[in-house]
């Protein structure tokens, strides 16, 4: 059964990026789930939004997910069963344990089940039921005592009865010092020591440009040692504010940006930032952050009206949209009245 698990937990675990990778995504079937919820369909990237990346959500298919979506955690207390998370967040495609109490089971006769996080920010699934369990109780068997440190420290493979052997395998996949395997003997010992994990490291992160790394500067860094990011002066963080050496040896996320302002493409009309509506020389420097949304107005090809059309600054790079045209020096000096941005707005239905 246990083996079972690991085999689902392993292709949960894969199947995101595996299924993307080889184009091989299942298409949309809903069937099983009716209460799901999908997001926009999508074949890649540059289909969905700039927070948005083209991902294999189950059942969904290739769908538009934020991966930094989580998904609720933690989840309310069950009397018959316990779950734990087995990836470092609950975010999309994080795995969810949920195993029965001794004594109870699920519909199907196992005693535990994965769950992944999906694109709708919901657990997959339905919440899993555990029930009590009528058979009775094996009869005793003598077994070798397992210290709860060893309990702690590895995935045993075995039962540890009298007779039998066991595997060790690191819980935080460090190698193993000393003998992976043990045998248990009829006065109820151990044949061989029980081995240790060798220490696990995390490598140095990499740089950032235009950013600086909050940290003392090791070879490497000893898990749960937290680094923090920090960006230089006109330049906006984009990603984890901090990652911390998980015991895997890997870092809890991938290092941050830092994302340069981007100048405003327009010198002589106003535009839309932050909700209000300003001339570019009245904003610091002409300049907006990363991510900022700007408005710019566009003149009616037909009419005497004016619409809006919006671009977003992405790390320095701001274009204006195709249907916007600056005003020359001598519109803006002589007829600032009839400037597009100064106009009056088209109605709704003018704006194809």
């Amino acid at each position: 059964m246990d083996c079972a698990l690991l085999l689902l937990s392993l292709w949960a675990l894969t199947g995101t990026v595996s299924l993307q990778a080889s184009g091989s995504c299942p298409e949309r079937l809903l069937g099983e789930e009716r209460r799901r919820t999908c997001p926009r369909p999508c074949k890649a990237d540059r289909d969905c939004g700039n927070k948005r990346q083209c991902l294999c959500d189950g059942q969904c298919g290739l769908s538009c997910v934020a991966p930094g979506r989580t998904c609720p955690w933690p989840l309310p207390p069950s009397e018959n069963s316990d779950a734990r998370l087995l990836s470092p967040t609950h975010s999309f495609s994080a795995l969810l344990e949920v195993r029965c109490k001794p004594g109870f089971t699920l519909p199907n006769g196992l005693d535990a089940t994965i769950r992944r996080c999906q694109g709708d920010r919901q657990w997959s699934g339905d919440e899993p039921i555990c029930t009590e369990t009528q058979s009775p109780e094996p009869a005793a068997v003598q077994t070798c005592p397992l210290p709860q440190e060893v309990i702690n420290t590895f995935s045993i493979q075995g039962d540890a009865a009298v007779g039998t052997s066991i595997r060790y395998s690191c819980l935080s996949g460090a190698d193993i010092v000393g003998s992976s395997e043990n045998f248990c003997k009829e006065n109820q010992t151990w044949q061989y020591p029980h081995p240790i994990c060798k220490e696990v490291y995390c490598q140095p992160p990499k740089e950032v440009e235009q950013g600086y790394v909050v940290a003392v500067q090791k070879t490497e860094y000893e898990v749960d040692f937290d680094i923090h990011y920090l960006c230089k002066k006109n330049f906006l963080l984009d990603g984890p504010q901090k990652i911390t050496c998980l015991s895997n040896g890997s870092w809890s996320a991938l290092p941050p940006y830092c994302r340069a302002r981007c100048l405003i493409p327009a010198e002589r009309s106003r535009v839309v930032i932050g909700g209000g509506k300003r001339w570019p020389f009245d904003v610091t420097d002409a300049m907006v952050p990363h991510g900022e949304n700007v408005t710019f107005f566009c003149k009616h090809p037909r009419k005497q009206c004016s619409f809006t059309a919006a671009q977003m600054c992405f790390d320095g790079k701001l274009q204006p949209p195709a249907c916007y045209l600056e005003p020359t020096w001598l519109q803006f000096k002589l007829f600032p009245h009839r400037l597009v941005s100064e106009i009056e707005a088209c109605e709704p239905g003018d704006v194809e």
